[in-house]
């Protein structure tokens, strides 16, 4: 063998570089088809909530509420369902309320019922539907009523609905009372006379356009009004008279002025019985019904996918806004404590819309 010159260096050729090319595969295997595939997945969800509401409206009477845990023993069968009335009386709580009122009645578990209220009343229409269904409950069901922060007016109004048998608790620091009706209105005939705005409305009778707040009322108008307002005002009296065993129709006329009273004057004025807040009540409730393991249940209504599609096309829409404004002027007799109770039907559009 013979030897490498020592001059002479061995070196080894570089590995050779190879460019492999990928196939483009499938075209299902892209990115833009896998977008394409994600934008018609979510297009074919909301059309399929749309579909399903669609469904349940045309058949069904409604959706009922949802029955959710409370308190108490969560084994037990026999069940209390606390029906809560929170802010203005008025659609949609309406509907809510009574369809919740219209479970228990079915639910054959349901042994009593606690009517918790915080509300500073509403329209006189919705407080009456809400206590003739309540009356009818109390037919065979038990109603205690449980009053916090404030509790006025069409919230003592839908409390008479636990009727003689019941139990009337509030809370220390309970506003209550306000017995009485108003029907918004603001005078603006001066101030336009002032712009050059002048209504002109065309119409067939004398009374057509009675609470035009550009126009102020005339005599005749302010007479037709208080046969009204009387009328739902008696009533009122008349409900509280017939629902509390320590008042008749004198005494609670004499407290009906529109005051409104703490805790401790109520009971005193035998608006209400004790002095006690949700848990007192809900214990007293227990033993009247000799219960001592219960389930105590309340109830909610959830929004829909397409409650809150439809709730945001129609807050940006201006024909829906143009509705609910001229519906804020519509007139509103209402048993309501307040300052602005004008202004509630707009805040409750507001509300609605979110």
């Amino acid at each position: 063998m013979s030897a490498v010159p020592p001059f002479v260096t061995q070196t080894t050729s570089p590995p050779p570089i190879i460019i492999q090319q990928h196939s483009p595969g499938p075209f299902w295997t892209t990115r833009w088809f896998v977008r394409l595939l994600m934008v018609a997945l979510i297009f074919s969800l909301m059309y399929s909530a749309r579909l399903n509401s669609e469904y349940r409206a045309y058949f069904q009477n409604g959706d009922g509420p949802t029955e959710k845990y409370h308190s108490g023993d969560k084994t037990a069968t026999n069940k209390i369902a606390v029906l809560e009335v929170s802010g203005t009386i008025m659609p949609p709580f309406t509907g809510h309320f009574l369809k919740a009122i219209k479970h228990i009645k079915e639910d054959k578990n349901i042994k009593g019922v606690l009517l918790v209220i915080d509300s500073p009343g509403g329209l006189v229409a919705d407080s009456d539907q809400i206590y003739r269904k309540l009356v009818d409950l109390r037919k065979t069901k038990p109603i205690y009523v449980s009053m916090k922060r404030i509790a006025a007016s069409g919230g003592v109004y839908i409390a008479m609905g636990c009727g003689e048998e019941g139990k009337i608790f509030a809370e220390p620091t309970t506003w209550t009372g306000s017995i009485g009706v108003i029907i918004p209105r603001y005078d603006a005939s001066e101030l336009a006379g002032k712009v050059g705005l002048k209504t002109d409305s065309l119409k067939t009778g004398e009374y057509k356009d009675s609470l035009d707040p550009l126009r102020a009322l005339s005599d005749r108008d302010r007479e037709l009004w208080s046969t009204i307002l009387d009328e739902s005002f008696q009533r009122f009296i008349k409900i509280i008279d017939e629902n509390r065993k320590d008042l008749d129709y004198a005494k609670v006329k004499e407290l009906a002025t529109g005051q409104i009273f703490t805790a401790d004057q109520a009971k005193a004025n035998g608006l209400i019985d004790e002095i006690g807040d949700e848990e007192v009540a809900l214990e007293a409730l227990k033993d009247k019904l000799g219960l001592s393991k219960v389930r105590v249940v309340e109830f909610s209504f959830p929004v829909s996918l397409m409650d809150l599609l439809l709730g945001s096309a129609q807050a940006r829409d201006p024909e829906t806004q143009f509705r609910k404004l001229l519906d804020m002027s519509s007139p509103r007799a209402m048993y309501f404590f307040g300052s602005t109770p004008a202004l509630v039907p707009l805040w409750q559009s507001a509300v609605e819309s979110r």
